[in-house]
């Protein structure tokens, strides 16, 4: 413990401080469990109960001052910042999808995968989509019922394929500069994206190409691919909002306005190409903002909890007891990664664990002279690992019910074997903790 942590400022650190947050586990995992269905409990509600718990136990202050100190929690400036990200992520992701960019993306991609590639080249594909919409959900929304089509004609393992399309799908939840998981994992440690996705490639790069490899060792049979729809001119116009995303992003612009921008590119090409009017962008601007309101609650309330968690000891509590085990960057790096990983078993929710784990991984950061970029990418690495393989998560829900409705008898748990990206992932991140110093040396 150093210095600042004995100043008057600090709160005196109590154990009991934790209890909203095992009021949380055992409220959502418990009735999931207990529903035999992970989406039955709205994580909003286990989190409005954890909050009350943690206004309840605090009785040391006047009801409204710890009303008052939860809502300066939810209105932090990082929570407000990730939140206006949020909106324009769903805005953009919404508008882009109306105007048939994803369709066309899939589409120009298939066109150029030979049939022996097929498994690698769903892989690659999906990885290219999810880098850059940014989100996995979209892109197995979009891939799987392609994939599903597939399986038959090349003689490919359901599963196998699927899978294929789940992996790539989390890499770019995991890499993806408007992956709201990067978002969340930047804005807790202080840092720009540019430096996270710098530290992030380092580990992300080489699991994908250890996917590829074995994807090609797998193969296809010879038969071609079936087409899903001939190319038309304006697939290229319509994927141009996707590699301004990309460009900019590179380049280190704002997030806000590269979205913002990436927006209004795919809302004026759509209207140009007849996809939709004047008002049916705004429809689609609107419904994109609002498709966003669950994350953006759940910001804001775990912003408030971790808040009063914070004033009443339970952070400085759990550092304390932890710090012997936090010894250096490297300690402290792997200590992030089963934080990260033992929130998200619990939320199922990757994002959520970031928001949730993330101020405390600051902490540990800071305590430790971590370097920021390693401890951004790290905690959100573990946190998709799991993502991408707990079968109650909604990529895997959804990757499931779509290959069904494509006519493919698969399970949850029939995936986790074919799941190759997510294991290479954690053996990734792993090893870049071990061997591999905060600037790529080795140790």
């Amino acid at each position: 413990m150093n210095e600042q942590d004995h100043s008057p400022d600090s709160p005196k650190p109590r154990a009991r401080a934790l209890i909203p947050f095992f009021v949380f586990a055992g409220f959502y995992l418990g009735l999931s469990l207990w529903a035999h269905d992970f989406y039955r409990v709205p994580i909003i509600i286990a989190f409005l109960l954890a909050s009350a718990t943690a206004l309840v136990f605090d009785r040391k202050r006047p009801l409204a001052e710890r009303v008052d100190r939860y809502a300066r929690g939810m209105g932090e400036t990082n929570i407000m910042i990730m939140c206006l990200i949020f909106i324009l992520s769903g805005a953009f992701a919404t508008v882009a999808k109306g105007s048939g960019a994803v369709d066309s993306a899939v589409a120009l991609a298939q066109s150029a995968i030979p049939a022996k590639l097929m498994l690698a080249g769903l892989f690659v594909v999906s990885c290219l989509i999810s880098l850059a919409i940014g989100t996995s959900c979209g892109t197995i929304a979009a891939v799987t019922p392609i994939a599903a089509g597939l399986t038959g004609p090349m003689g490919l393992s359901p599963a196998l394929t699927v899978g294929a399309v789940v992996g790539g799908a989390m890499f770019g939840d995991n890499l993806s500069m408007i992956s709201d998981t990067t978002i969340a994992a930047t804005r807790t440690q202080g840092i720009g994206m540019k430096e996270k996705f710098r530290a992030n490639i380092g580990i992300a790069l080489p699991a994908a190409l250890a996917a590829v490899a074995v994807y090609c060792c797998i193969g296809g049979q010879d038969a071609a691919a079936p087409a899903v729809r001939a190319l038309a001119g304006q697939d290229v116009v319509l994927v141009l909002p996707y590699m301004l995303i990309l460009v900019l992003a590179l380049l280190g612009l704002n997030v806000m306005l590269l979205l913002f921008a990436g927006t209004v590119l795919a809302a004026a090409i759509g209207i140009i190409c007849g996809r939709f009017t004047f008002w049916g962008a705004l429809d689609l601007l609107g419904k994109g903002t609002l498709g966003m309101s669950e994350t953006l609650i759940v910001a804001l309330l775990a912003g408030g909890l971790l808040a009063s968690i914070r004033a009443n000891g339970g952070i400085a509590w759990f550092m304390q007891r932890t710090a012997r085990l936090v010894r250096g960057p490297r300690s402290c790096e792997f200590a992030v990664g089963l934080l990260a990983v033992a929130v998200n078993l619990f939320t199922a929710n990757n994002t959520v664990a970031i928001v949730v784990a993330g101020p405390v991984a600051k902490e540990f950061s800071d305590r430790c002279g971590a370097s920021p970029s390693r401890i951004a990418s790290v905690l959100d690495t573990a946190s998709c690992v799991t993502q991408g393989l707990i079968p109650y998560g909604a990529q895997l829900l959804m990757a499931v019910g779509l290959a069904k409705a494509g006519g493919l008898a698969l399970g949850s748990l029939d995936l986790i074997g074919s799941l190759y990206y997510p294991f290479f992932l954690a053996a990734a991140v792993a090893v870049a903790i071990l061997f591999f110093r905060p600037h790529g040396k080795a140790a």
